[in-house]
């Protein structure tokens, strides 16, 4: 039995080689041979059935074509294929069966890619007011994610130019990490490590007071030790030395 074909439009349909490929021409496979099988699995009757696009017959299944086969290639330029409405028989063979679909091509959507761009733009329309109202300390811990240290450098106008510009450019990764409080807690530790308040040594695994050189904490290993020391101020010992940086800050 063929996949239900109720739902089926006549119309021309469009065709896109995927992961950006566009090579001036691409010929798909088109018949089944022992080197290059083109098969689909009926699971209602549980059989393998040959595919073969011949020009000459309305149907993409060997089993039910008749007579003398006329054919063709499937020939994809610049990495697309129009296939008009006439040639039933290869739209419902790539649209349908053929088992490079979503794999090596895919099929153009308009309603899909509709749904799609207004999605992204109504996540960008998210992350850009999110940006325009976040505060500064936050902007900061956010764009070092993207920029690194350099953001010591910028000017409160800076930051808050180019938190928007991420937002814009970035808007899922804006949103994940606007939301993810240990990006604010690890960014507080980088700062401090870079006035001096605390101290990173060497060897990355343990963290000390910059005056007095007395251990606050030791990294656990193989762990990013920012990563570590905002998970220590959360704790009771930790929060009480976060309040001693943050006056330290002022």
């Amino acid at each position: 039995m063929e996949k239900e074909e109720t739902t089926w439009e006549i119309k021309d349909r469009y065709y896109f080689l995927l992961n950006g490929m566009a090579p001036l021409t691409y010929v798909m496979n088109s018949r089944h041979t022992k080197k290059s099988p083109l098969l689909y699995f009926d699971e209602e009757a549980g059989v393998q059935r040959e595919l073969r696009y011949a020009s000459n017959q309305a149907s993409p299944f060997v089993d039910e074509q008749k007579g003398q086969v006329t054919l063709e290639h499937i020939r994809f330029e610049d990495g697309t294929l129009m296939v008009p409405k006439q040639k039933q028989n290869l739209q419902k063979m790539l649209s349908m069966y053929h088992p490079l679909l979503n794999r090596r091509y895919a099929e153009h959507n308009a309603i899909k890619v509709a749904k799609d761009e207004l999605l992204d733009l109504n996540i960008e329309i998210d992350a850009l007011n999110a940006a325009k109202a976040i505060d500064i300390d936050q902007a900061e811990a956010i764009l070092r994610v993207e920029i690194g240290s350099s953001v010591s450098n910028l000017s409160s106008k800076e930051i808050k130019r180019d938190i928007l510009l991420f937002a814009k450019k970035n808007p899922k990764l804006f949103i994940n990490l606007a939301n993810d409080e240990n990006v604010v807690l690890r960014n507080f530790a980088i700062r401090a490590t870079e006035m001096s308040i605390i101290k990173l040594a060497d060897d990355q695994r343990t963290f000390k007071w910059g005056s007095n050189g007395r251990k606050l904490m030791t990294v656990p290993f193989d762990e990013n030790p920012y990563s570590a020391m905002a998970a220590f101020f959360k704790t009771d010992e930790g929060l009480e030395v976060y309040k001693s940086i943050e006056k330290k800050f002022s």
